[in-house]
């Protein structure tokens, strides 16, 4: 069992920063590629960005340049760094938790939101 909690969202104004993290108990985080999907209003939850457990990143098209994604090991933590925002940004952010190995269980954290606004 994995249990993911997320923090750090929040109203900020076009062109701000934020840090979104992810705090993950429970099971072995260093097997796990860690992620961030977000989900907008009346909009299906979309990939965001992504670091497998030997620390390889991928990231969607629109957070290209502007979003960092990193994890810690030792403490069970991924982060995402949010700069230039854009109020199209604007959406619910959920961590996720894919095992890398097979027939293991994909887990979700409750989300946190982030508006993007003046």
């Amino acid at each position: 069992q994995v249990q993911l909690v997320e923090s750090g969202g929040g109203l900020v104004q076009p062109g701000g920063s934020l840090r979104l993290s992810c705090a993950a108990s429970g099971s072995i985080f260093r097997i796990f590629t860690m992620g961030w999907y977000r989900q907008a209003p009346g909009k299906q939850r979309e990939f965001v960005a992504q670091t497998t457990s030997g620390g390889t990143t991928n990231y969607a098209d629109s957070v290209k340049g502007r979003f960092t994604i990193s994890r810690d090991n030792a403490k069970n933590t991924v982060d995402l760094q949010m700069n230039s925002l854009k109020p199209e940004d604007t959406a619910v952010y959920y961590c996720n938790a894919r095992p890398e190995f097979p027939n293991g269980i994909n887990y979700w954290g409750k989300g946190t939101l982030v508006t993007v606004s003046s």
